[in-house]
C-alpha cells in the first residue's frame, strides 16, 4: 500500500519485550504502508520474553530528534520496565504527547510505562488484567482496546492484532484497516 503522506511510527523494544505484541504492531503497520522504526533501548539485538531474538533498526538514542505520527509500546516483563527506565524514550514520549501525537501501549506497558510517567493523564485505559490496579494515572476500563483522546491501550498478546488494526484506523482510516485485515483473514 502506498500513501502520499507516509505515517512515521516508532516501536521501542527491549530485552524481555513481548514478541507477539511487538511483531504484530510492526507487521500490521508496515502492511498499512507506515514507515515503522524499531528502536532498542538496549542492544540492537534483544531477546524477547519467550526467547525469540529480535533485531532493531537502530538504538533509541538515534531517534531523539525524529518526529513520529505514533509511538506504540509493546508490553512484556521485564521489557516494559526497560522501556520505563530509558530516559531517551521517556523524553520522546513526553515531547510526543505534548505535540498531540498518537501514542499507545499494550499489556504491562500502559501501567509500567505510561501511568508511571503520567502519560495517561486521567484518560480511560486498559492493560493486562494483572496490571490494571497500577493504572493509577488513568481510569481503568475492562476492554480489549481503549481509545481516549490520542492515547490507545490494549490488554495483551491476544488483543495485539485488534490493537494494531485500531492503530491503522486511527493513523489512516477504517477503510485502510479493513484492507489490511482482509488478506490476513481477520474476523
Amino acid at each position: 500500500m502506498t500513501d502520499a503522506t507516509k505515517r512515521k511510527v516508532l516501536v521501542p523494544i527491549a530485552d524481555g519485550t513481548e514478541e507477539i505484541e511487538a511483531v504484530c504492531i510492526i507487521d500490521v503497520l508496515r502492511r498499512a504502508g507506515a514507515e515503522v522504526t524499531v528502536a532498542s533501548v538496549d542492544d540492537l539485538q534483544i531477546t524477547a520474553s519467550r526467547g525469540v531474538k529480535l533485531v532493531a533498526d537502530c538504538k533509541i538514542e538515534d531517534c531523539r530528534e525524529d518526529h513520529f505520527d505514533l509511538i506504540a509500546l509493546p508490553g512484556g516483563i521485564p521489557g516494559a520496565e526497560h522501556l520505563r527506565d530509558s530516559p531517551p524514550l521517556v523524553q520522546l514520549l513526553l515531547r510526543h504527547q505534548a505535540r498531540g501525537g498518537w501514542y499507545g501501549a499494550i499489556c504491562a506497558a500502559p501501567a509500567v510505562v505510561m501511568s508511571h510517567h503520567g502519560l495517561l493523564g486521567g484518560r480511560q485505559a486498559t492493560g493486562h488484567p494483572s496490571f490494571t490496579e497500577q493504572l493509577t494515572d488513568g481510569q481503568p476500563v475492562a476492554a480489549r482496546v481503549v481509545v481516549d483522546g490520542k492515547c490507545v491501550t490494549s490488554q495483551g498478546p491476544g488483543t495485539a492484532l485488534e490493537f494494531a488494526l485500531t492503530l491503522v484506523a486511527l493513523l489512516y482510516d477504517d477503510a485502510r484497516a479493513k484492507t489490511v485485515a482482509a488478506p490476513m483473514i481477520v474476523a
